[in-house]
């Protein structure tokens, strides 16, 4: 079960965490995964690392919000499977700040890297993937798009949303040509740029499993998603957080 030997993917957005994690389980499946990532040698460090362990993984940087280049790097491959995993504010940090106090030109960080790179990936992908009549989209999401919170993540929020509802779509307008599409939403996960343990433990008990998730969770999520076993799953929203509901 869950074998992916044979398949070709792209999971955007893992140089490291999260990301560098689902593309642990995917080749420890069998298949063959792109690492992507903004910085490349983020992107390269990974597969490195993975191919060291005789793993099939090779790097390949380029940023999911230039259309132009997502295209022209992805025209290289015949690719099975697209995890669309990058997100946050993409190559800047994220800043959780009330909308009201946000400056305008700040919007669309957050709605680029977690919509629009999103639809960029997906749409230099999805016609040869439909003419094939198979493709799996899986777009990591976050609880942050289902419902409101308050301490300053809008515009992060806007874009998981529209993402999703995105899939959705794609999943009704690709069904019959074999191609399924379904996002992770994610909840409290481990951030490889905070070094708080203190925050980090506080971060913790709001969850109710009492723990942040790691990429070992949201991995085997993928790869069922990713699998034959789950060709009659599509348009859903899986939510992998704990008990709780934020990222």
């Amino acid at each position: 079960m869950f074998d992916l030997s044979g398949k070709t993917v792209l999971v955007t957005g893992a140089g490291q965490g999260i990301g560098a994690g689902i593309a642990r389980h995917l080749t420890a499946r069998g298949a063959n995964v792109i690492v992507n990532d903004y910085y490349e040698e983020r992107a390269k460090n990974t597969a490195d690392a993975l191919s060291r362990e005789g793993l099939k993984a090779s790097a390949c940087a380029f940023d999911v919000t230039e259309r132009k280049a997502v295209v022209s790097h992805l025209s290289d491959y015949t690719l099975d499977i697209v995890v669309n995993n990058a997100g946050n504010a993409g190559a800047t940090t994220m800043h959780a700040t009330l909308f009201r106090d946000m400056d305008p030109v700040d919007w669309s960080r957050a709605i680029d890297v977690n919509l629009y790179g999103v639809m960029n990936t997906t749409h230099a992908v999805l016609k040869g993937m439909c003419e094939r009549g198979y493709g799996r989209l899986i777009t990591i999401s976050s609880g942050a798009g289902a419902v409101g919170l308050p301490f300053g993540v809008s515009t992060y929020g806007a874009g998981k949303a529209g993402a999703t509802s995105f899939m959705r779509h794609i999943a009704m307008e690709s069904a019959q040509q074999g191609v399924t599409a379904n996002s992770i939403a994610l909840g409290l996960m481990e951030m490889v740029d905070v070094n708080d343990p203190e925050l980090v433990k506080s971060l913790a008990r709001s969850v109710p499993v009492h723990r942040l998730g790691t990429g070992d969770d949201v991995g085997p999520a993928v790869v069922w998603l990713a699998s034959d076993e789950a060709s009659f799953v599509t348009g859903q929203t899986i939510h992998v957080n704990g008990g709780g509901v934020t990222t």
